[in-house]
């Protein structure tokens, strides 16, 4: 039940997979078909022998529609509940909630009005159907893009509001005045909403030339007021094409709605060595599946790739950890800047990691319902700085420049080996990995007889060594040394072949 269940989901709302896009395909199909099919029946006269036909197929079409949406609604999952553990009743309430919620979306609504058609009694609703067209905003992988301009128009509120009022203000002044001067005279206005209607005309610079002042003073008056018009649109042109640049620009830099995160992958800091992070990053997860999000208080910059997403802030600040939604994160990356000493970099990743052990800590409580706990990595660029991140609340802490070091200096003396373990790390091929001994091997056994039971080369796995329960590696243990219980296997392997740990290692 659960297969059938994962991969309705993934048929209507998981975009990178293969089902997802035969969906999509199909439904777009019958959009454009039941579209001709009513532009047809519009022009088919009621007496046509194929209009029974045609109705026949549009009904089935609008079947189709309406168990496609219902489909869509029932594999609707909350993102939330696979990230926190729930009681069954929580569970319930937050999948009701979260459906009617989904089903409150502009675009649902949209969906839900067009079957509505389905019913003779609402066949009126048919053309209500074209309105699906706007699913065309799902092409946009990001953003909506008409909410981001409709965002940006909202911002210049205050804008409009000052040049609506000049524009009825001219328009009300305008109107009373050619209906008082022309109401004698001129037999195309018989009454003050003729008069609006003149101002509102002219000041727009439509001119329907139905209503023409008749006397000096009316044209007097129409002067003024094609003079304000020219005005009044370049204020209107200026508001909006700023609004317009405001929304597209965010377009371009495709920000997501940190509201839909879960599960993603924080990144404190950015400099010009990030652009190495992220690439490393590409190679070790599906940036389809885990968003990347950086946060630094700098402006975004241009050459930043659009899948990865922008926060501004400092993230030294508790009360600007929200952005980025910590809670609901997998792992966060402090980094340290390269744009400082290694001294000041450290002290600022140091609080770093303070501030955010510090708002975890607050919020103990959510993230107990966690399935997994947050991963919290540090770069450090002083040695002597190690013992205090991890003193800090780091998980993991590496150190960049020593590691970058000690291999320059092993290709000295052993040439070409740094080389090759740059490839063996860099390529993706294979990664170091730390597993749990299996359950069954735990029982005290020496180290040559758990590589003789794991048989792990048989999968493509190569173990190079233990960490104790102490914490300490031990590299390439004789085949003698006894397995401690809670030992850790470190291996290479393509892929992870043993359980992995949760918490710190």
């Amino acid at each position: 039940m659960r297969k059938y269940s994962a991969q309705l989901h993934a048929a209507f709302h998981e975009p990178g997979t293969r089902i997802f896009r035969i969906v999509q395909g199909s439904i777009w199909g019958l959009i454009l078909l039941s579209i001709l099919l009513l532009v047809v029946e519009a022009f088919l006269p009621d007496s046509s022998r194929f209009g029974p036909a045609l109705k026949r197929i549009d009904r089935v079409v609008l079947a189709i529609f309406a168990l496609e949406l219902l489909l869509r609604v029932g594999s609707y999952s909350p993102p939330a509940l696979k990230v926190f553990r729930r009681p069954r009743i929580k569970r319930l309430r937050s999948h009701l909630l979260a459906r009617l919620a989904f089903v409150m979306r502009p675009i649902i609504l949209i969906d839900l009005v067009a079957v509505l058609a389905f019913f003779p009694e609402l066949r009126g609703l048919r053309a209500l159907r074209l309105l699906r067209l706007l699913r065309t905003t799902r092409v946009f992988k990001y953003r909506n893009p008409f909410a981001i301009v409709l965002h940006a128009l909202e911002e210049n509120g205050l804008l409009f509001t000052f040049a609506f009022s000049i524009l009825a203000s001219a328009t009300l002044l305008g109107g009373l005045s050619i209906y008082l001067v022309e109401f004698r005279v001129n037999p195309t206005i018989n009454g003050i909403m003729d008069g609006l209607w003149w101002a509102l005309v002219t000041i727009t610079t439509v001119g329907y030339g139905d209503i023409t002042p008749m006397t000096a003073l009316g044209r007097v008056i129409g002067g003024g007021m094609m003079i304000a018009g020219m005005f009044t649109l370049a204020l209107f042109a200026g508001i909006v094409g700023s609004s317009l640049v405001t929304g597209m620009l965010s377009i371009r830099e495709e920000q997501f709605r940190m509201s839909d995160y879960m599960n993603h992958v924080v990144v404190c800091g950015f400099d010009e060595s990030t652009d190495l992070l992220l690439e490393a990053l590409r190679r070790e997860l599906d940036l389809e599946e885990t968003k990347v999000v950086i946060m630094d208080e700098h402006d975004r910059p241009r050459e930043l790739p659009p899948d990865i997403a922008w926060v501004q802030g400092d993230p030294t600040k508790e009360s600007e950890l929200d952005k980025i939604r910590v809670t609901h994160s997998a792992a966060i990356i402090v980094t340290g800047s390269r744009d400082a000493s290694p001294g000041v970099a450290d002290a600022r990743t140091i609080l770093t990691l303070f501030t955010i052990r510090s708002y975890m800590g607050d919020r103990e409580k959510e993230l107990r319902l966690r399935h997994k706990p947050i991963y919290l990595v540090a770069e450090i660029l002083d040695a002597e700085n190690v013992d205090h991140a991890i003193s800090a609340g780091a998980d993991e802490v590496i150190e960049t420049r020593r590691i970058g070091y000690s291999m320059i200096a092993h290709a000295i003396g052993y040439h070409g080996t740094a080389a090759a373990m740059s490839r063996v790390i860099m390529s993706g091929a294979y990664n170091v990995y730390l597993g749990h001994v299996p359950k069954q091997q735990d029982n005290e056994i020496t180290y040559g007889e758990l590589l003789i039971n794991l048989e792990l080369s048989k999968r493509g796995g190569l173990v190079i060594g233990i960490r104790r329960p102490s914490g300490a590696d031990f590299i390439n243990p004789p085949k003698a040394y006894r397995i401690e219980h809670g030992t850790l296997l470190i291996y290479l392997a393509r892929k992870p072949l043993l359980e992995p740990p949760l918490g710190k290692t």
